[in-house]
């Protein structure tokens, strides 16, 4: 009678092997496996800057804690606390891209800023909550802002990129993408019918990666680009036909899809898998990797702990 060996032999490296099945070694506590020494190389000389989701502020805070020389721009403006420059925390790949087109190119919205039908105040809609008492300061505000977000990206030598969710909020009018609907204007009955929510697509968000990598490479060629998909997961969702962890994954899973064919598409861009060492490689270990306090969505600090010590062993030379 023939047989039929379901496990013929190849000459697998560990690491293209799930962790402790057959003969191959368990996960380890300290070592997430990846499969190669990356390329890409920095210390605590290399001009870092990283914007993106909640996730980029954890990255900031161990690189800043660490000493490595991480760029910080508008220091003590509130918005910057998330990023190098006050760009606050940016959730999707079109709002990203709207920041490398102002900062170097032109972003003009049909409706530049909102004005809280009750208290009156500015609030810039394509940054999360950012308010000021008059258009003025707001105008003198955001050009301070466009200047210092130039020079974080033309001096950065490493660009960290973070990508959180697809979910947009797009205006009819222009195509222009806000950052959410919150904060005093919509608190307060601002009118939000020119803004259409929808679930941003495949094609549409890799085409967001591809505008921002040629407006670096035009502006700041020598830059390197890491992207990660946050761990982080949503806290809610707008969609009416999925829950919110199937809503969360969905956005994950594409963006993850979409990294794939960006990274192999440059040479000069890598991916940094934050994502599969929290949610997966985590839960292989039988760790916790959620918060327990009123954000238990959020990654709690042993896993940025554990992604940050393996960003160093796959990046740092120290």
């Amino acid at each position: 009678m023939s047989k039929s060996d379901v496990h013929p032999k190849f000459n697998f490296e560990s690491w293209q092997v799930w962790p402790g099945s057959y003969d191959n070694p368990p996960a380890s506590e300290e070592i997430y496996p990846f499969p190669y020494v990356s390329s890409l190389r920095i210390n605590r000389k290399t001009p870092i800057a990283s914007m993106g989701s909640c996730f980029a502020r954890e990255i900031k805070d161990v690189l800043v804690d660490r000493d490595y020389s991480y760029i910080r721009e508008e220091i003590g403006h509130p918005a910057s606390k998330h990023a190098s420059a006050a760009w606050e925390r940016v959730y999707n790949t079109f709002s990203l891209s709207q920041i490398f087109e102002y900062t170097f190119e032109n972003f003009d919205p049909d409706l530049r800023w909102w004005k809280a039908p009750v208290s009156g105040i500015i609030q810039d809609p394509y940054r999360r909550i950012i308010l000021y008492k008059t258009i003025e300061e707001a105008e003198a505000d955001f050009e301070k802002h466009r200047l210092a977000s130039r020079k974080a990206l033309e001096n950065a030598e490493v660009l960290i990129l973070t990508l959180g969710l697809t979910e947009i909020w797009e205006d009819k009018i222009d195509g222009s993408v806000i950052c959410l609907p919150s904060g005093p204007y919509v608190n307060e009955g601002g009118d939000m019918s020119r803004y259409n929510y929808r679930i941003s697509r495949y094609q549409e968000n890799l085409a967001n990666l591809e505008r921002i990598y040629h407006i670096m490479k035009t502006h700041n060629p020598g830059c390197k680009l890491i992207v990660t998909v946050s761990p982080v997961h949503l806290w809610a969702t707008f969609r009416k036909d999925l829950d919110v962890i199937s809503a969360s994954w969905n956005s994950k899973a594409t963006l993850r899809a979409l990294v794939d064919e960006f990274v192999a598409g440059h040479d000069n861009v890598w991916y940094f898998p934050a994502f599969e060492m929290a949610v997966t490689y985590r839960t292989i270990l039988g760790k916790s990797l959620f918060t327990e306090d009123r954000e238990p969505f959020h990654v709690n600090r042993d896993t940025i702990h554990f992604i940050m010590d393996n960003f160093f062993r796959i990046f740092s030379d120290e």
